[in-house]
């Protein structure tokens, strides 16, 4: 097999193996990133924070008209109790009734809406559980996936590499230098010649240039030093 083919399948296999890298490595960074799962985990405690504090604000409403009640009912035995007769202060003990039954409506209004408040919140809550779960069972899912591409990857790569060994290994040292150094400047580092033509720059090839590439031995482009392949 004439050289120039062989540093021309040895560029393909290296081109894969590039590929392939650039995929692994993209895949591994995927692996455990959870932006979109911690998004709705926070969310999920936000609900639930929320919901928690209007519960305890329902039970400090509720808590507050029962103190209310306590206290109108004792202030009530006063009043009907006939123990006072002074018309003075009973007039200022059915003011101070007046009021706290005013102040207690206001307490019942008050748990009322909280209660309103707090069922919007656990549908809230049971909505953010729920698009939780799912989006955790979605991520699961992604990370197997990931980890079965990963490995997938892993043995191509192993794949690859082996057959660039053997083919390496076919070229001789001076060549296989001659592509590497190449290589490390531009890439390709291995031209086609099509019409004439090296592909790589576009540029005319003379015929002396010609005639060694058809030959199959390394000639290098006189305008941009790639090695020149004709199939």
């Amino acid at each position: 097999m004439a050289i120039t083919r062989q540093l021309y399948q040895l560029q393909e296999l290296d081109l894969e193996i590039e590929q392939e890298e650039q995929s692994l490595n993209q895949k591994t960074s995927q692996l455990g990133v959870r932006d979109v799962l911690d998004k709705a985990q926070n969310r999920l405690d936000s609900e639930q924070k929320r919901l928690d504090e209007l519960r305890h604000q329902h039970r400090d409403a509720e808590g507050e008209v029962d103190d209310l009640l306590s206290k109108i009912s004792a202030i009530e035995e006063q009043l009907y109790g006939g123990k006072i007769s002074n018309p003075k202060e009973l007039s200022g003990l059915q003011h101070e009734v007046a009021s706290m039954k005013a102040k207690s409506d206001q307490q019942e209004n008050k748990a009322l809406e909280i209660i309103d408040q707090v069922e919007a919140a656990e549908a809230s809550l049971t909505t953010a559980t729920d698009e939780h779960r799912k989006l955790e069972k979605e991520w699961h899912r992604q990370q197997q996936q990931l980890s079965d591409e990963i490995e997938q990857l892993k043995k191509s790569l192993a794949d690859l590499n082996e057959k660039r060994r053997q083919l390496a290994g076919q070229i001789d040292s001076p060549t296989l230098k001659l592509y590497e150094k190449i290589r490390q400047q531009k890439k390709p580092a291995v031209a086609k010649v099509e019409q004439g033509i090296c592909r790589a720059c576009r540029i005319s090839l003379s015929a002396s240039a010609l005639q060694k590439a058809r030959s199959g031995q390394p000639v290098q482009c006189g305008s941009c030093g790639r090695i020149l392949y004709i199939s």
